[in-house]
């Protein structure tokens, strides 16, 4: 034994060895950027915060929104041409296209005033943001963009703080407080001095300051604490940018023929008979309708066209799975999955057809608002889809679908925008009103300002009732960073037709007899 283990003697025995960890996503595809000393970072994130916290009025729509996010992009812009990383020149230029597009839907803002329409475009813009920053090509990528973003900006904290710890010029972070905190103390007295001089001065420098209170306060320290995160998770990713490659890894086909074609060719038969049935109704028209026992215009077109919207969400679904995972190694299950796609695709686009033609109708016979345009617009944009799929599966090329469906979703809002569906569907109401006497006034003075230039043409009491609600919301004058067109606009139609044109509560109950009826039937 002291010459050696003999041959085949068991090893000894060295206690339990655990397995070797597995590098993660972040150590492998994302280790993020490394440590640096440029003075552009902290500025670009001084600057996002302040851009966000001065000029963006949280509680009402203005073109501040867009001044502060403008603000950010041009300061993170200003920082990445130093330490971003050299991405290849198409992605920059869609990187730089999603910026844009984001810029292009908070401008929005500052020119229409319906909520549901700014929150679309403030969600919209966000969304791009995030494209711009992360990127991504397929679904995968396009999902984990919107997470990994906000990540970002909570991992990149300390890599920015490491550009504050520069060994060069030691005393410079002191003498740039102590330059800020004489510039700010300068301005309060000798703004208060100028002020107290003149009283014309003194108004247009309280227009220029914001009212200083405590909510105020909280609402400054949000936005610049988002403001300052959104510019560390962009200069953060712009400069060592994650590896999607493993992120829109393609499916592996597993299902065969057996598994994939009774299904799809059950739903194909299904949606076959459906549409032989809505090229009946859609030439028919109203008199179909009308003919058929036991439909009204609120069973036939209001809930179907809901149904009609889940049909279509769901059959994306169907066809996204299946595209993705079955099999298609032989040449006759490549030809039976496109055709058997082709038509379910085909068969969707007629029941988007069938969905928007429901709410038209509804639409025509009641009145039209602002949420159920939105509706008809985003049923149009996966009817687009199902064309797109179309054309993909004409070669099998389908990943430049998911990009262009966001592009065509910010277009859509843009669209609907320049429409200003609010204004729109006002008059939309009133020509109903000039040929059958009958209009929604409850639901018109529930509009925001972008639809008073509209309802304030309108006979008392109905005119009274529709802008009974506006009026109050437009007393208060808007500062300098709120500025939105609608407001203005409203605010002269207000004035055109005097304060006796507005009414309150009871005129509403005195425009009831020109109400359409309460149940929709």
């Amino acid at each position: 034994y002291g010459t050696g283990t003999p041959a085949g003697w068991p090893p000894p025995y060295r206690g339990y060895q655990p397995p070797p960890i597995r590098p993660s996503f972040l150590e492998t595809r994302w280790p993020g950027p490394a440590a640096a000393r440029d003075r552009s970072v902290p500025a670009a994130v001084l600057a996002g915060a302040l851009g966000l916290a001065c000029f963006v009025p949280l509680t009402r729509t203005g073109i501040g929104w867009f001044l502060g996010w403008l603000i950010l992009t041009v300061a993170v812009v200003i920082a990445v041409r130093r330490t971003g990383a050299d991405l290849p020149r198409a992605e920059r230029w869609v990187r730089a296209g999603w910026a844009g597009a984001a810029l292009a839907l908070l401008s929005v803002l500052a020119f229409r005033n319906a909520w549901w329409l700014v929150t679309f475009c403030v969600l919209g813009a966000l969304g791009c943001a995030t494209l711009a920053i992360v990127g991504g090509r397929l679904v995968r990528s396009i999902l984990f963009s919107l997470v990994a973003a906000p990540f970002a900006a909570l991992r990149g904290l300390p890599w920015v703080g490491g550009h504050l710890r520069a060994p060069a010029s030691p005393g410079l972070a002191r003498r740039v407080v102590g330059s800020a905190a004489a510039t700010v103390a300068a301005l309060v007295v000798f703004g208060a001095l100028l002020s107290s001089a003149d009283g014309a001065f003194s108004v247009v420098l309280d227009g220029l300051i914001p009212e200083v209170d405590a909510g105020a306060r909280f609402q400054w320290l949000f936005l610049a604490g988002i403001g300052g995160l959104s510019a560390v998770a962009a200069v953060y990713t712009l400069a060592a940018p994650p590896d999607l490659s493993t992120v829109d890894r393609p499916g592996t086909p597993r299902l065969g023929v057996v598994e994939w074609a009774p299904v799809i060719t059950a739903l194909t038969l299904l949606f076959g008979g459906f549409v032989a049935v809505q090229f009946t109704v859609l030439f028919g028209g109203e008199r179909h309708v009308l003919r058929t026992a036991g439909l009204s215009y609120a069973e036939y077109a209001r809930s179907g066209f809901w149904q009609l919207v889940v049909v279509t969400m769901l059959t994306l679904a169907v066809l996204a799975g299946v595209a993705r995972w079955a099999r298609r190694e032989r040449p006759v299950e490549r030809h039976l999955l496109r055709i058997l796609l082709g038509l379910l695709s085909a068969f969707g686009f007629v029941i988007v057809v069938s969905a928007l033609s429901r709410m038209y109708t509804y639409q025509k016979a009641y009145s039209f608002t602002g949420e159920r345009l939105f509706v008809m617009a985003f049923e149009l944009l996966l009817g687009t889809v199902f064309l797109m799929i179309l054309a993909a599966g004409i070669r099998w090329r389908g990943a430049w679908i998911p990009r262009l469906t966001v592009a065509l979703a910010v277009a859509m809002l843009l669209s609907l925008a320049v429409l200003n569906p609010e204004d729109y569907a006002a008059r939309r109401n009133i020509a109903r009103y000039e040929q059958t006497g009958k209009i929604d006034a409850w639901y018109l003075r529930a509009l925001s300002a972008d639809a008073t230039p509209a309802l304030s043409g309108l006979p008392d009491p109905v005119r009274r009732c529709t802008l009974s609600w506006i009026a109050d919301d437009l007393d208060e004058p808007d500062p300098w960073y709120a500025w939105n067109l609608g407001r203005v606009r409203a605010r002269q139609a207000l004035d055109r037709v005097g304060p006796g044109a507005v009414g309150g509560s009871r005129d509403c109950k005195a425009a009831d007899q020109f109400d359409l009826p309460k149940s929709r039937r």
